[in-house]
């Protein structure tokens, strides 16, 4: 069988737009912010608040509108998202609500998430809920006999976890960061499908979605994180791939690996690169999170980008090469660098403690002036209105300074 072809620059930008990156069209307000779950097919919860956690940082960098409160309206008043598993804590359109059945059914035979179980104390939650409504982890009390870790959860906080993760539990809301619990049944909407699905609609549910969100893909990708799908994913891929609702495809000078798309998808960008780059926003810089869905899978980026990426936040400091946690930074389809942020809320202070270029970029005039705009977006978004840059480029910074200070 012959391949289709594809130039790595229309790979790039067939990744980028599919993210929502580069060509996002997905409007504003809520319905902006449901529609860009719905593309993406998750987006990842994180705790780690250096700045913006990372739920709503990827949101913003798709959505310049962007409210951390319509997050927690679509969960707890519309319930059109909930949260779960994907490949790790998320929130999920709950259009989708039925493909995360086989996960929560693992739980309920047996498995445990993190910790061996106490059932006696999962049962003695789930009655307390049953009785009282929904509860926090703060709501039940514990005594800790001993000094004890800060990382150890107390014994009730693990029942609600475990029981989360067997489908018992939804978060109903969330108080700050903190979730509030009830059953599945006051939370799930009534109209919801909760059809079980068979192995063979969940692989091709998982594949779909991975297009979908990513434009151009290779198999490997399609199940991120998630154990003991390999075989079905392959047989559904072989299925979709002989009946032609995906083809495969070879990105040029990657002859080792296959890609998967679909026609759709590759018509979109059959056209000379250079038109391309004149019917999408190819001008707009990003600061991605460490957890945005567009680089969550590091070898995928270095694949198709060339961009080597680690969060550094779990390496002890003297490890550490870009900082704690680096933000890479997206322009003009390219990813040209990073710096290490922290937004401190109380002085309003944003600070990039440490930029880095890659090395075969070179920033001009006109680079510096949609960096300095993007870096004032997102410091007012992380609640500072004073910027400040400790350590970059002596004559980069100057520049940079220069234009902040005029209100360029």
């Amino acid at each position: 069988m012959v391949l289709h072809r594809v130039p790595l620059e229309q790979a790039q930008l067939l990744a980028l737009t599919s993210q929502g990156l580069l060509q996002p069209g997905f409007g504003t307000g809520k319905k902006a912010v449901l529609a860009a779950i719905e593309r993406l097919g998750y987006v990842q919860i994180d705790t780690l608040s250096v700045v913006a956690r990372a739920h709503h940082h990827t949101l913003w960098s798709r959505l310049p509108d962007y409210k951390e409160i319509i997050l927690n309206e679509l969960l707890e008043k519309d319930k059109s998202i909930f949260e779960y598993w994907s490949h790790a804590a998320s929130y999920l359109p709950m259009s989708d609500y039925r493909f995360s059945l086989p996960r929560k059914k693992s739980y309920a035979d047996g498995k445990s998430h993190w910790f061996g179980q106490d059932k006696k104390m999962n049962k003695y939650v789930l009655d307390r809920i049953k009785e009282e409504g929904p509860l926090q982890s703060k709501d039940f009390e514990h005594k800790r006999e001993g000094p004890g870790n800060w990382y150890e959860w107390k014994p009730a906080k693990r029942a609600l976890e475990q029981l989360f993760m067997e489908g018992k539990l939804m978060v109903a809301k969330r108080k700050g960061f903190h979730k509030v619990y009830d059953l599945t049944a006051h939370v799930l909407p009534k109209n919801i499908d909760i059809s079980y699905p068979s192995e063979k609609e969940y692989a091709e549910h998982l594949i779909i979605k991975a297009v979908q969100a990513h434009g151009i893909i290779r198999e490997n990708e399609i199940a991120y994180l998630r154990s003991g799908l390999k075989t079905p994913v392959n047989t559904a891929l072989k299925r979709l791939l002989k009946n032609g609702a995906f083809i495969e495809v070879k990105i040029d000078g990657m002859e080792n690996d296959t890609f998967i798309t679909t026609t759709h998808c590759l018509k979109s960008f059959v056209y000379d690169i250079s038109d391309a780059a004149k019917n999408i926003n190819n001008n707009t810089v990003h600061f991605l999170s460490p957890f945005d869905n567009a680089i969550i899978q590091r070898k995928r980026i270095q694949t198709l980008f060339g961009f080597e990426y680690n969060i550094e936040c779990y390496l002890p400091e003297a490890k550490r090469s870009f900082g704690y946690f680096s933000l890479p930074v997206l322009y003009r389809g390219n990813f040209i660098g990073r710096f290490d942020p922290k937004a401190d809320r109380n002085a309003k202070i944003f600070y990039i403690k440490i930029l880095h270029f890659e090395k075969n970029f070179k920033p001009d005039d006109a680079f510096n002036i949609l960096f300095v705009a993007k870096l004032k977006e997102f410091a007012l978004f992380n609640g500072c209105i004073k910027i400040v840059i400790d350590k970059a480029e002596k004559i980069w910074k100057k520049e940079v300074l220069r234009i902040i200070n005029n209100g360029a």
